[in-house]
């Protein structure tokens, strides 16, 4: 018995699938690596980016250019987002990491300010630019990729491993300056050390390049790119899809804080609150982070069947009645496999909107304008609410209400429970799904 043409090419599909979301996964791992790295090294190489005065004055000038960076995401999220829904999601991923690979290099190359002067801190300024940039247009680019390009059955389940990558490059990073701690010393860290992290980030960047150029595009850029009749812009955006925008925005605001809350300002929050040294934070929160990280695929395979919506719901309803509790229990915990569990508890929570976010977001927009649609809002919320979550939380605990921060974060995320409880269910009705049912008419 003959095997049918479709049969004999269905491994190949699948073949190329997992090939792309490899390659769409490991891009987005070394973006956040080469991200992450610059905030782990600070102490290391901002002396030889400044000029020599104090300490204090040379890490307020890297996390001055570490801060413009982050601004510089929404505009990444824009230009990027246009460039994906014009030229195609495979377009946007390479050139992403390109600008991510010379960041890097750029910063691992730049002789310092004792040699070049004030060309120094210029030419870091402009490499921590192009990282923005880039991070910027990775998010809603693998986003949409990933989604697009996982099938009908699994988006939820491929497409989480946008953060898994993520929770990964971050601990990457921090493995890569624990190994550099252990076999160098704190002057040669100081000297020359510090360069190593960011070489590794551009030369895995590079290699990330070729891999995604050899990625597939996705069938529905490819759909909408025969049938396209009008250019895709902002303002077509803005009034074809407001309500999307909003929601987009109003969803992702509670999450985003919750995830910056939990995942990066718990560290400082265990040292200035809980008392725990540096070292031991950092432990409790690499082990929590860790099994995080592993808990996306099981909850957006869970998505899979069950829908989007129960997961987000199930995490809004956490976040408001177990925010202010998990904090005051935190202030005054005293074993650290204590804090773990703690820690452990509000990532579990958190779990239910980070697995499955991008496919949400994925799954509201029509191919023709996705990438722009996923991204643009995303960024906006993510800058509003995820990138001042540590400073919103300091201000309150410098004001003596400590507290107040934890109402905060409560309050946000009951804002976005309500849209969550709002809400259509995306899995089964979302433009995803309706663009899988038209193809399969079709016989595609």
């Amino acid at each position: 018995m003959h095997q049918t043409a479709g049969a004999r090419t269905a491994p190949r599909q699948q073949q190329g699938r997992l090939w792309s979301i490899l390659g769409g996964s490991a891009g987005n791992l070394v973006e956040w690596y080469d991200w992450y790295v610059y905030s782990a090294f600070t102490l290391y190489f901002a002396p030889a980016f400044f000029p020599a005065s104090d300490r204090t004055s040379q890490l307020l000038n890297a996390a001055a250019i570490f801060a413009v960076g982050f601004l510089m995401r929404p505009i990444g999220a824009w230009l990027m987002g246009l460039y994906a829904d014009r030229h195609g999601r495979r377009a946007a991923l390479t050139l992403s990491v390109t600008l991510m690979c010379a960041g890097s290099l750029l910063i691992a190359l730049t002789p310092s300010f004792a040699t070049i002067g004030v060309m120094a801190p210029i030419v870091l300024l402009a490499a921590r630019l192009m990282q923005g940039l880039s991070v910027g247009g990775e998010y809603g680019a693998s986003a949409v990729y990933l989604s697009e390009v996982a099938g009908k059955k699994h988006r939820g389940f491929f497409s989480s491993f946008q953060y898994v990558t993520l929770i990964a490059g971050q601990l990457v990073a921090l493995c890569v300056l624990l190994i550099l701690q252990g076999v160098l010393s704190e002057a040669e860290l100081h000297l020359w050390g510090w360069r190593i992290p960011f070489a590794i980030g551009g030369m895995l960047a590079f290699a990330v390049f070729y891999l995604r150029r050899g990625m597939d595009e996705t069938d529905s850029f490819r759909r909408v790119e025969e049938s396209r009749a009008e250019r895709i812009s902002s303002l077509k955006l803005m009034r074809d899809h407001p309500r999307e925008v909003l929601l987009v925005m109003a969803l992702t605001a509670g999450g985003t804080l919750a995830f910056y809350t939990y995942s990066v300002y718990l560290q400082k929050f265990l040292v200035n609150t809980s008392g725990f040294s540096v070292q031991t934070a950092s432990r409790v929160m690499t082990a929590a982070l860790f099994i995080y990280m592993l808990l996306q695929p099981l909850a957006g395979a869970l998505s899979d069947r069950i829908g989007r919506k129960p997961l987000m719901i199930a995490f809004g309803i956490a976040g408001v009645l177990g925010t202010v509790p998990l904090f005051t229990a935190l202030e005054t915990v005293s074993n650290s496999f204590n804090a773990f569990l703690l820690v452990l508890a509000a990532l579990v929570a958190v779990t239910g909107y980070t697995s499955i976010n991008a496919v949400v977001k994925a799954e509201l927009f029509p191919a023709d304008i996705r990438t722009l649609g996923v991204a643009l809002p995303y960024a906006l919320a993510n800058t509003l609410f995820g990138g001042t979550a540590e400073y919103v939380a300091l201000w309150f605990k410098r004001a003596g209400f400590e507290k107040g921060f934890y109402w905060y974060v409560t309050a946000m995320i009951g804002l976005s429970l309500i849209v969550y409880l709002r809400m259509r269910e995306t899995h089964h009705s979302g433009t995803l799904a309706v663009e899988y049912a038209e193809a399969e008419g079709k016989g595609e």
